[in-house]
């Protein structure tokens, strides 16, 4: 019997493929009678109603059939499959383990990597994913999976990394450019995004097109031309992912607080993990002093990439404004320590050590403070000196 493979086709934008099934109990006794069944015929009928979509009970009949046979891995396989079709991925995730553990088929743990993927594990799937990568190099359904975890984790120079190699032998590929324009504008690259957001909008008008250009705008900082390309795009599809985060953020910067709180939630009803989301729902009700909503949801974004210096930032300065020095202190040091160039946390911990009295302290960090914002100052005047020359000397070519 062949392993089964989860269903997954790379669409226009990467998903996530929930479903829901309600739970089906059987009498007693037919149970009981299918235990006296033989393995075989126990085996072809879950196999036919997994087929069927009736997954509860195919989950049951798989179980009883590994009650006695624990070491098949095909049905271990086959159990963790069903599982996943009826959204019980931590299940999934614990049958595809013991079917890997049995037989180490790159299939197995590309199903265990995409298990992972739509239980928002994304740490536990970029694990399994890099694995079956070197397992399966040539999987299209490996690298889109790899490149989108890393896109929702900001790992956006790994994105491009993976689908660089790919942009001129996929070039009609829709998913690996929205992928790669969505990581280029993300990491700056502006330019090049672009190139790629007009290869897509040939294609006509889409959500994931409007996404793409209302990021693009976002990151130029022209956010009312932002706020209407992201209008757009939740319009279009109110379930794009990372579409209300990003709609958010623009309505923030301008000035519009309770519809940016208003797309941020909506971002957690259809992804709870988004990172965005959480962090600036989290900074924006830090901001009207509701620490008790606000420091759940700024944890739950440090769970997502651990480590982050600005979730950090924002958890240290809760705990300053709630004048919980002890942890406020901890927490900046350490954070300054590890970023220097941070230079809101210098003026956090200057400000801390003030209401310390330690003076000397507080007067180190704001000497820090000026020396980074001086330096700041000095690239910015750089920067618009390049971009006069750059501008002069195309007045002169034309």
């Amino acid at each position: 019997m062949a392993t089964r493979s989860e269903a997954y086709a790379p669409g226009f934008f990467l998903g996530r493929l929930l479903c829901t099934c309600a739970v089906i109990l059987r009498p007693a006794s037919l149970v009981a009678g299918q235990t006296a069944r033989t393995p075989d015929a126990l085996l072809k009928e879950a196999e036919s109603l997994h087929r069927a979509g009736k997954l509860d009970q195919a989950i049951e009949d798989y179980r009883l059939f590994l009650a006695d046979h624990p070491d098949v891995f095909q049905v271990r396989s086959d159990l963790g499959a069903a599982l996943a079709g009826a959204g019980r991925y931590e299940e999934a995730i614990r049958e595809y383990r013991r079917a890997l553990e049995l037989q180490p088929l790159p299939q197995i743990r590309l199903n265990l990597a995409l298990a992972y993927y739509k239980a928002d594990k994304l740490g536990s799937a970029v694990e399994e994913l890099e694995r079956a990568h070197a397992e399966l190099p040539n999987d299209p359904r490996v690298v889109m999976l790899l490149a989108d975890c890393h896109l929702r984790l900001g790992e956006n120079k790994k994105v491009i990394v993976l689908l660089n190699p790919l942009e001129t032998t996929h070039a009609d590929d829709l998913a690996i450019a929205y992928l790669l324009g969505s990581a280029l504008v993300r990491d700056g690259q502006v330019g090049k995004g672009q190139v790629i957001i007009d290869k897509i909008l040939k294609n006509g008008d889409s959500a994931e097109a409007r996404l793409l250009m209302g990021t693009t705008k976002l990151m130029a900082h022209d956010d009312p031309g932002a706020v209407a390309d992201l209008a757009k795009a939740v319009e279009l599809n109110p379930n794009l992912p990372s579409a209300h985060a990003y709609y958010g953020r623009a309505l923030r910067n301008t000035g519009d607080p309770e519809e940016a709180k208003k797309a941020f939630r909506d971002e957690l009803r259809i992804a709870p993990n988004d990172f965005d989301a959480n962090l600036y729902l989290g900074a924006l009700l830090k901001e009207e002093r509701n620490y008790e909503a606000a420091l759940p949801l700024l944890q739950h974004a440090l769970e997502v990439r651990p480590g982050d210096p600005g979730v950090r930032y924002q958890i240290a300065s809760l705990h300053l404004s709630q004048r919980d020095f002890d942890d406020a202190q901890r927490e900046l040091e350490a954070l300054v320590k590890e970023a220097p160039n941070f230079r809101e946390a210098h003026v956090a911990l200057a400000t801390l050590y003030y209401h310390l009295k330690r003076k000397a302290d507080g007067d180190h960090e704001q000497a820090v403070v000026a020396k980074l914002t001086a330096e700041e100052q000095a690239r910015n005047s750089a920067e618009a000196r390049s971009e006069d020359r750059d501008k002069t000397t195309t007045h002169n070519v034309r």
